[in-house]
């Protein structure tokens, strides 16, 4: 992110390099932080949702392969097991048993 270094008493901007990715050249960062910056409040919210639901969905492809046996609802409940964690699952689901 960028933010102020706080040993320059400049106040210049400065970017944190160790929030780059490691399988992304700080150039691709820029670019990337670049287009997010010139986008609209709205349009960083939509991607996210988006970022979030293609997640899920490779999420539940990861189950769907590791376990063809199960149907869409165990599909759902193994992908939201693996999201929330096993103990908050149990408390939520304490009948059911899924396998990750």
């Amino acid at each position: 992110m960028m933010n102020e270094d706080p040993d320059n008493n400049e106040k210049e901007p400065y970017m944190d390099f160790e929030i780059i990715p490691r399988d992304t050249t700080p150039e691709a960062f820029m670019a990337q932080f670049a287009i997010y910056k010139k986008m609209s409040g709205s349009q960083r919210v939509k991607l996210a949702i988006e970022a979030s639901d293609a997640l899920r969905e490779t999420v539940k492809a990861g189950v769907r392969q590791r376990h063809p046996e199960y149907d869409e609802e165990k599909v759902k409940l193994a992908a939201l097991k693996l999201s929330i964690g096993d103990e908050l699952f149990r408390k939520a689901y304490p009948d059911i048993e899924v396998k990750t």
